[in-house]
């Protein structure tokens, strides 16, 4: 964390709970917490870790880190020559 009055101090946060608050808190009213808990962690898995651009992988998401470094596994050859 920087000083007081460093404007990038919280805004990655500010920015994720604003997106949590727009796609998951105000879509419904939950009737339980377990049931907001849920909600909140199946949207993070399913929907923010894949869509956000991660440093770690070079400023990719996750989908297009696995699409571009997805390992082909190589075909084994059939020998067509007869063993005597």
């Amino acid at each position: 964390m920087g000083r007081v009055g460093a404007c990038a101090d919280n805004a990655a946060m500010e920015s994720f709970f604003s997106l949590l608050q727009k796609n998951v808190l105000n879509q419904k009213r939950w009737e339980t917490r377990a049931e907001l808990r849920l909600a909140i962690v199946v949207w993070i898995e399913k929907t923010y870790h894949r869509r956000r651009r991660q440093r770690r992988l070079g400023k990719l998401t996750p989908i297009e880190f696995e699409t571009i470094n997805k390992t082909t596994q190589p075909v084994p050859e059939i020998s067509t020559q007869t063993v005597n």
